[in-house]
């Protein structure tokens, strides 16, 4: 009699601070996954709270496992002991303890995975929420899926300049991901790009589209990125990523670090120009801004964005922000911003 073929593994990496009161939640949304066998690892990063109780309770399924820190070692050095040191299933996740896997992720991202066997990472729609019992509901689009090559996906990164992944929806084939290695120390903010980007550099990258593939914890600490991406350290941390991305994939087309780069000035040029149009020249460092746009993108004169800036330059933050005669600017690009989100949502890019 002819064994049926084995299933996909999945290993999901659970760090853990703090978050005892979503755990339960967060580990039953991973054993309920179908078409799979899953494997829990839980690490708890020296918490105060009833973190390890409710992991020793947890940890009595056979497919949940459990270590905690002694001392505590951060978010960087967790995430890369569970998905360097620990993981060895066919796939890995990394999920946060507030977040949420959505019904039937894994056994979509795993047929994405047999069947395209160059694929290093797969991804799904995020949604975002702040209460477990208080889930949205979402408008679905058509189920489907995308392949792209790793250089077309870097190529549409630096086409934005920005992250298209929140995290949990992510899941990496797990010897790709040992083979790129982890988070990097140095990149605390931006990090995560990084990483997808050197994943790409070496495999494919597929989405699926329709279901959710994760729900995203919308809370303080969440807040608080978002503060900290709004400040001329989040274009820092930005550039960053990409300039030492580039250097260590030299064999990349070259044009593909200049639109980055591009892509980067643009949007530290606009934060200039809505600072005047909020008249709000003294909360916002525009000069830097400016300064540090040439530095990134040295053709920064032939930017709309530029010239944009020199129109307000020309008539001043009060008499900007008081008559608005530039709201239609505003109302185009931010109604452009909408009309990605939606795309993004349909086609993952």
């Amino acid at each position: 009699m002819t064994e049926p073929p084995a299933r996909p593994t999945v290993d999901v990496v659970i760090p853990c601070y703090n978050y005892a009161r979503f755990l339960r939640a967060c580990v039953k949304s991973v054993l309920d996954q179908p078409g799979v066998d899953v494997r829990v690892l839980i690490i708890d990063d020296t918490s105060s709270d009833e973190t390890p109780e409710v992991m020793a309770e947890l940890t009595q399924d056979p497919r949940v496992e459990g270590r905690r820190h002694e001392v505590n070692r951060g978010h960087i050095a967790t995430y890369n002991e569970g998905l360097l040191e620990w993981a060895k299933a066919d796939y890995t996740v990394l999920l946060s303890a507030d977040d949420l896997l959505a019904p039937g992720a894994l056994a979509r991202a795993a047929e994405v995975f047999e069947a395209h066997p160059n694929v290093g990472m797969v991804y799904g729609r995020v949604v975002y929420y702040s209460d477990h019992n208080d889930l949205p509901s979402v408008l679905t689009p058509p189920a489907g899926r995308t392949v792209w090559s790793g250089v077309d996906w870097i190529e549409a990164r630096c086409r934005t300049g920005q992250n298209v992944l929140s995290s949990p929806e992510a899941v990496v084939r797990t010897s790709v991901q040992q083979e790129v290695g982890g988070y990097r120390p140095d990149l605390p903010h931006a990090g995560d790009l990084e990483m997808w980007m050197r994943i790409a550099a070496v495999s494919d990258i597929g989405y699926v589209r329709g279901k959710p593939a994760a729900y995203y914890r919308v809370h303080q600490q969440s807040m608080m990125r978002t503060r900290f991406s709004s400040l001329f350290a989040d274009l820092e941390q930005r550039q960053a990523v990409f300039e030492r991305f580039f250097a260590e994939h030299p064999h990349l087309p070259p044009r593909l670090r200049s639109l980055a780069n591009r892509s980067i000035a643009k949007d530290a040029l606009w934060r200039a120009v809505r600072a005047y149009d909020r008249d709000k020249l003294d909360e916002i460092p525009v000069d830097e801004l400016v300064a540090f746009a040439r530095r990134v993108f040295p053709d920064t004169e032939r930017l709309a964005e530029y010239r944009a800036l020199r129109r307000r330059r020309a008539l001043g933050p009060k008499v900007c922000s008081r008559t608005q005669l530039f709201v239609g600017s505003h109302l185009a690009k931010r109604g452009a911003g909408v009309v990605g989100k939606q795309v993004w949502k349909w086609r993952g890019q």
